[in-house]
Order: C-alpha cells, then sequence, then structure tokens
C-alpha cells in the first residue's frame, strides 16, 4: 500500500553528504533557508490578500532544512522567528506554532522513521498541537472568528483530518524538491 511504503535511502545518503560539507557552507545554506522562510511568512502581512496564499509556503525552507539535518533545522527555525521579530512581528504568533512547527517536524521525522504515514501522521499530530495551543490556551483565532475558542472533540478532530492531510500535501511536496534540491547542495 501507498503509505506504507518505505522513502527511498536517497534521503539518507543525501544527509549524510550535507554533513561532509564544510561547516561554513551548511550554516550560509541554513541562513539562506531562514532568509527565504522569514520573506514567505511577511508576506502574509505585507501583501494582504495575496499574502495569505503566500505565506504557507514558509514550510519549505525549514522542511527542507531539516530533512537535510535536525540541528540546522532547529537553528534555521529560531533563525526564522528572530527574522520575524524585525521583519512583521504580527507573524510571530503564526509561525512558531503552525508553518515553522510543521516544517521542523516534518523534516526531523524523515530521520527518525522510513515509512510514509508515520511521517505524515508526526506532522499532523505537531501541526494540531500547534493550531490546539493557539485556539484553545492562547485564544488566538487562528481559524478564523467563525471557530470557537472553546474545547469540542468534533472541532479537534476536524482540526487532526486537516492537520493530516496537510502533512500529507507538504510531505509529497518535500519529496519533489528535496529530489531536484539535493543535486545543488550535494
Amino acid at each position: 500500500m501507498y503509505f506504507f511504503k518505505p522513502i527511498s535511502d536517497e534521503i539518507r545518503l543525501s544527509q549524510q553528504k550535507f554533513y561532509k560539507r564544510k561547516k561554513t557552507t551548511r550554516i550560509i545554506l541554513t541562513s539562506i533557508f531562514s532568509c527565504i522562510a522569514a520573506t514567505l511568512q511577511a508576506a502574509g502581512g505585507f501583501l494582504p490578500g495575496i499574502g495569505y496564499f503566500i505565506s504557507p509556503l514558509a514550510t519549505a525552507p525549514i522542511l527542507l532544512c531539516s530533512m537535510f539535518s535536525i540541528p540546522f533545522g532547529v537553528m534555521s527555525y529560531f533563525l526564522t522567528i528572530m527574522l520575524l521579530f524585525v521583519l512583521q512581528p504580527t507573524e510571530l504568533i503564526v509561525f512558531p506554532f503552525t508553518t515553522g512547527l510543521l516544517g521542523l517536524g516534518i523534516g526531523a521525522s524523515f530521520h527518525f522513521f522510513r515509512r510514509r504515514i508515520k511521517i505524515i501522521l508526526t506532522g499532523g499530530l505537531l501541526l494540531m498541537s500547534g493550531i490546539i495551543s493557539l485556539l484553545f490556551i492562547l485564544r488566538f483565532p487562528v481559524l478564523g472568528p467563525a471557530v470557537p475558542d472553546s474545547f469540542s472533540f468534533l472541532l479537534t478532530g476536524c482540526i487532526f483530518l486537516f492537520a493530516s492531510l496537510y502533512s500529507w500535501l507538504w510531505v509529497e511536496i518535500a519529496l519533489i524538491i528535496f529530489k531536484r534540491l539535493k543535486r545543488i547542495i550535494i
């Protein structure tokens, strides 16, 4: 079945080759990924309307950086948060709990798991926990004003379903981009 097939060993080989690069090169790549992520996430505030379609793409640089290396992915995540503090402070509440956390979680799960379903569910659970934290703990209306901020199992189930489908989409996009990008980076 499709979801239980192992992901190819190309990713693991690329991760090993990434560590053979000079540390300076790895840090520069991390900073480039962070700048791209911060720019894409800040687009939601700079370009109302179309920017909201661009800002979810901030997941990709964090995800790709985490696929190459977990420590450099974490570094990219926090560097993006610092850049957003300067560029667009209003996005600071959304990025760490949604797009950034999803990218970091999926990228890191490529190191720990081989099967697609485990990677997808890890990303889905992390995104769901971020959205639930924003909605129910911080009372931030991340899903809009129509969604209530009181806990319900139905809403939590719907959020998990959405987060898992969204995570599946990002896993497939990441695999496509990774295959094309590894030629350049490695």
